[in-house]
């Protein structure tokens, strides 16, 4: 429920919001504990039962928010996917209105939002062909919109000058990949990296490919690397 304050202001309902607020805390634990037990053990063989193990919570709870395992399976995928939508954008904005640097946060909000959901990403790698011609379609198409923001951000490097004239879409995807590959390869890059020196010098090395020569001392601190 909704009510209006004196000056119009509309005012949520405090219980109705604490509700909401538990409801959204509530599938995000069921969807971590599933993304960690299908990767173990594959989304095939695991039961929600097992699921409902892994979240400490019983598999009527999890039948109130999800119909079938593969309703989980592509909540799991498409969580990732909502992440990148609000987190990327929202970075951008913060980041001013300098190309590179507009690049820059672009590229450690994808990793923030790898890094935070590491077993959903190796899921979707793993599982996704399980899901149905129209859910993978779904899914794909999901992708490339949240992919845009990155390809608007690299066009507008090209057009100040700033980024060397390179396919947009060919290079999001190259940053898409490594931003991937810190969940995919975790196990290698977690025994020299932290999640900082990761983000700094994969985009160091993108950078270095991407800026326009005579703009390089202008990106001195980006192009270091450790």
């Amino acid at each position: 429920m909704t009510s209006a304050d004196a000056d119009g202001t509309i005012a949520l309902d405090p219980d109705l919001a604490a509700r909401d607020a538990r409801k959204e805390q509530r599938s995000r634990q069921l969807l971590d504990a599933a993304a960690r037990v299908m990767e173990r053990e594959g989304s095939q063989a695991v039961s929600m039962q097992a699921v409902a193990s892994e979240a400490g919570v019983s598999v009527g709870l999890i039948y109130r928010y999800f119909g079938s395992k593969d309703d989980l399976l592509l909540a799991v995928i498409l969580n990732v996917l909502e992440d990148f939508a609000t987190t990327v954008p929202a970075a951008i904005a913060a980041a001013g209105d300098d190309p590179v640097e507009r690049l820059a946060a672009a590229f450690r909000g994808y990793c923030e939002v790898i890094d935070r959901h590491r077993h959903a990403t190796v899921l979707t790698y793993r599982e996704s062909k399980s899901l149905d011609e129209a859910e993978r379609n779904r899914i794909k198409e999901f992708e490339v919109e949240t992919n845009q923001p990155l390809v608007q951000v690299i066009r507008e490097g090209i057009d100040a000058g700033v980024l060397r004239p390179v396919e947009p879409e060919m290079v999001s995807y190259n940053l898409l990949l490594v931003a991937h590959a810190w969940a995919l390869k975790h196990w290698y890059f977690q025994r020299t990296l932290g999640f900082e020196s990761y983000v700094r010098n994969q985009f160091s090395l993108a950078l270095h490919g991407l800026v326009e020569p005579r703009r390089r001392r202008r990106y001195a601190r980006l192009l270091e690397t450790d």
